[in-house]
Order: C-alpha cells, then structure tokens, then sequence
C-alpha cells in the first residue's frame, strides 16, 4: 500500500475515534436531561453518566497518544534507509 493512503487511514481511524467519543457524549447528556425531566432517579443516572462519559474520553485519548506517540517515534523506514 501507497504510504500516504496508509496515512490517511490513521488520520481516518482517529477522527472516527473523536466522532464516536462526541456521540456518545451528547447521547448521554440527553438521556441525562430526559432522565431529569421525567423525575427519574438522577443519582444512578448522572454518576452512570459521568463514569460513562470519562471512560469514552480516556480510550479515545489512549488511542490518540498512541497514534501520535508512534507518529513521532517513527525516524527512518527499514527497508529502504529514508525517513
């Protein structure tokens, strides 16, 4: 494969990451609001909320770190010598 398309991927993968992380947020937040407005228990709701939403946001920024730490680690290709 192309060394740019493979490039592309990765920026790809790492935007999809941050779309899900948004989506899930603002889903949450809504289940949130409906949860108050119809007088549910909202201790169980907003701490299952908050937990969710700090669990999405540490995986998607792993995952960033990761990429962009692997990104920057990367000096020269084996095969050929270049960078």
């Amino acid at each position: 494969m192309n060394k740019k398309m493979i490039e592309g991927f990765q920026i790809a993968s790492i935007s999809l990451i941050w779309v899900l992380f948004t989506g899930i947020a603002i889903w949450v937040f809504n289940l949130i609001k409906v949860s108050l407005e119809l007088h549910d228990a909202p201790d169980a709701s907003i701490a299952i909320s908050i937990v969710a939403i700090l669990v999405f946001f540490v995986l998607a920024s792993v995952l960033t770190y990761v990429f962009f730490g692997l990104r920057k680690g990367r000096n020269e290709d084996p095969e050929t010598g270049k960078s």
